[in-house]
């Protein structure tokens, strides 16, 4: 990556950073020559996982600790030049059943961030990751950042205001933050215990269980892939762009694929499993918001930033990874 030589000593804290996302960036961080700080409350079933930072684990700081938690936050945000913040509640199907907990982790730990830099840090730079869940159901496709942002889930809704406050926060105390409406992720270090979210991921693990792949009705709903290393690019490029604060960018490849293709390629790859379609659950049927994909025309334009990698290298590149990490996933 050109023109990352910007983070090379650099204070940088990650909240969330043993998840998915979180512990990709924090080794392309590493690497980049950043000092690294990962806050997380390694809750269950939400992604966590120390095995992520294996690699790292001696050149990072790790804290365990809450995004709520408001002494722990006003000391960790302490002389941070970049503060990813991608701790959140990422379950769509726990925040239906339990929606004051979504609220809480999201809205407040994002709120309880913000105040510990306003206090204590104002020169620090917020990249937060909110989804294009934001969006709700698709009225025009692609999606551009000017489309109407009418959620169907509480975790969308949560992560629009959180989104929102970011934003007050830069407008109305100048601290500056990025605000990115991200597409289904997939890639290593992904959680593979269930299929609350991520089910790219599950895909993944029923094809290499050499199972059935449940593609839900008839497979044909499209959405926007993205692997894991174009979003980290993607997010240091935005951290990097004075330009980009203040803003909100749609983040995904702007290339649709139906579930069923999806499917289809990755049995296809791991050369085990087989698929099936199946009937919507009541749980995905009330959030399933139809076909999405993304107009990254803005981003393209600010940051610069673009996805380089293909629907093919990423799952087999996937593939690899727990194939060689099996046993610390399943």
């Amino acid at each position: 990556m050109s023109g990352m030589s910007v983070f090379k000593d650099r204070e940088v804290l990650i909240t969330g950073g043993l998840g998915f996302i979180g512990s990709n960036l924090a080794i392309e961080l590493v690497r980049l020559g950043a000092r690294v700080t990962i806050v997380d409350n390694m809750l269950p079933r939400q992604g966590g996982n120390f095995f992520n930072i294996k690699d790292i684990e001696t050149q990072v700081k790790v804290n365990i600790s809450d995004v709520r938690n408001q002494l722990s936050m006003n000391h960790l945000v302490k002389g941070k030049d970049y503060i990813f913040h991608l701790a959140g509640q990422v379950n769509h199907v726990d925040s239906m059943r339990n929606p004051i907990q979504d609220l809480d982790i999201n809205c407040r730990g994002t709120l309880v961030l913000l105040e510990a830099l306003r206090q204590f840090n104002r020169s620090g730079k917020v990249i937060f990751a909110g989804t294009r869940g934001e969006y709700g159901s698709s009225v025009t496709l692609p999606v551009d950042e000017d489309h109407p942002t009418n959620p169907k889930g509480i975790y969308a809704v949560t992560n629009l205001t959180a989104e929102k406050m970011v934003l007050v926060y830069d407008d109305v105390f100048g601290i500056k933050g990025a605000c990115l409406r991200i597409t289904n992720t997939y890639g290593p270090r992904h959680q593979m215990m269930h299929d609350e979210y991520g089910v790219f991921n599950w895909f993944i693990r029923k094809a290499m269980d050499d199972e059935d792949i449940p593609v839900f009705g008839d497979g044909r709903i499209l959405r926007d892939f993205l692997y894991v290393d174009d979003l980290v690019a993607c997010l240091l490029a935005t951290a990097a762009t004075d330009k980009a604060y203040g803003e909100v960018f749609n983040v995904g490849t702007g290339v649709p694929v139906s579930f069923i293709d999806l499917a289809r390629k990755i049995v296809e790859i791991s050369g085990t499993g087989r698929v099936i379609c199946t009937e919507f659950t009541q749980e995905r049927k009330e959030v399933e918001p139809g076909d999405y994909y993304a107009d990254i025309a803005k981003i393209k334009t600010i940051v610069p930033w673009v996805p380089t990698t293909s629907l093919e290298d990423g799952i087999q590149r996937t593939i690899d990874y727990y194939r060689e990490n099996r046993k610390e996933y399943w």
